[in-house]
């Protein structure tokens, strides 16, 4: 019993003692790992952490609040035409004969454009002056008719009062009574038929004189439309043979403005335009009238504004396409903002989006674009057609807020005024740097 219990102690006494290290190394390689993993863990955290940090610092691009003039224009299109423009052309039918000026010709009021050939108008004259000379013949004899009717009549009644009535027969100083009547209204017929024929000379007269054709202002022939040996027929409507305009070194521009800008449109503005054909070339113009009546061409709805233009030079031509700039409004030495920075709106403050929730998970995950993201509505956007504004300037790294009441702009630059604008105040425009 003593021997197996002495050899056994010892073996039993190694066993005792392997089992207890075999277990601590176990425990030591896991203190390891998790070290490891917590090492791994705080080193990611800070990572992150400095990374949200250094993108949450926003970077502000500034502009001074500067001042200077404002021209606020509004730009229409148009053609240019003449301030009277003629069309002449021909009251009566027949072949033209001869045509006497050619395009760009000047002429004088009253001078003959063309001729038709006038054999016929002639011939009808003739024929209307024999006829009067007919009619006036007609009228001296119903005079002498009536002359010896009357004398007739004064016999009669002569001898009647010298028989005391028996002589004539009352029947028959009734009827030279009537002859005498008669022949007085042949003569009244006569001296009309005479008025008629006349007129009708008169009138053959005058197609004669239309036969040819006669610049009514002085100016210049724009367009020729006919040639010699050409018929014209004028029927219910009389053929243009000429296109005439008065005065080319005062012309008038036509242009069409569209009704979102007519409101700021009125009488007495200036304005500038441009021809394609002098494109470095500025003409001054003045709007002259701007009507009432609507024009809708493509379903555009446009009011037709004329504008006066001085041509001395008679560089510009009718027909000429150009594009005005009105001067609708200009404002002087007033205070002004980039329009950039009546659209800016500060992005909310690191607090804000970190406490929004995530932690490191959530910004290891994707996150949708920014421009997919709703879009806080600030003060300016809210009331975008009001005039009062909100812009954000720059004091100690800091964006603060500012009312400002807004003036005209000319698409790049407003009118500000309000409280606390100073020249030179750093004005936030866009901000760079902000967390994704």
């Amino acid at each position: 019993m003593n021997d197996t219990t002495s050899v056994t102690d010892p073996q039993l006494a190694k066993i005792i003692q392997a089992k207890p290290a075999r277990g601590r190394f176990k425990v030591l390689r896991w203190l390891v790992a998790l070290a490891l993993l917590a090492g791994l863990a705080a080193g990611g955290w800070a990572y992150f952490h400095s990374r949200a940090e250094t993108q949450a610092a926003p970077q502000y691009q500034t502009e001074p609040l500067s001042q200077g003039n404002l021209r606020v224009t509004v730009s229409a299109t148009g053609k240019l035409e003449p301030i009277n423009q003629v069309d002449v052309g021909s009251e009566l039918s027949g072949t033209i004969e001869t045509v006497l000026v050619d395009d760009n010709d000047r002429v004088k009021k009253g001078q003959v454009l063309a001729r038709l050939d006038v054999t016929k108008l002639q011939n009808q004259i003739a024929k209307s002056r024999a006829a009067l000379a007919s009619a006036e013949a007609k009228v001296l004899q119903a005079v002498a008719t009536v002359k010896e009717a009357r004398a007739n009549l004064g016999r009669l009644r002569q001898v009647a009062k010298l028989s005391g009535g028996k002589v004539p027969a009352p029947t028959e100083l009734e009827a030279a009574e009537a002859t005498a009547e008669r022949a007085s209204a042949d003569e009244v017929a006569a001296r009309a038929t005479v008025e008629e024929a006349r007129a009708t000379l008169r009138t053959n007269e005058t197609d004669l004189a239309k036969a040819s054709m006669r610049s009514p202002i002085d100016g210049v022939v724009l367009a020729r439309k006919v040639e010699p040996g050409q018929t014209v027929a004028a029927s219910l409507q009389a053929p243009v043979l000429f296109t005439l305009a008065e005065n080319l070194a005062q012309m008038e521009l036509q242009v069409d403005v569209d009704e979102a800008d007519v409101g700021q449109v009125h009488e007495g503005q200036s304005a500038t335009f441009t021809v394609d054909a002098y494109p470095n070339r500025s003409y001054p113009a003045r709007i002259q009238q701007v009507r009432f009546g609507a024009e809708k061409v493509n379903n555009v709805v446009t009011y037709k504004t004329i504008l006066n233009v001085d041509n001395g030079d008679l560089s510009l031509r009718p027909g000429m396409t150009a594009t005005a700039e009105i001067v609708a409004t200009e404002r002087e030495n007033v205070l002004l903002v980039p329009n950039a920075a009546l659209r800016f709106t500060p992005p909310p403050p690191p607090d804000a989006q970190s406490s929004s929730g995530g932690g490191l998970v959530a910004s290891l995950l994707p996150r949708p674009p920014r421009g997919l993201a709703p879009r806080r509505q600030s003060g300016n956007a809210r009331g975008a057609r009001s005039a009062v504004r909100q812009i954000w300037v720059l004091r100690d790294g800091q964006p603060v807020a500012m009312s400002v009441t807004i003036g005209s702009s000319d698409g790049r630059m407003t009118e500000v005024t309000g409280e606390g604008l100073a020249l030179g105040l750093p004005v936030i425009t866009a901000s760079s740097g902000t967390a994704r």
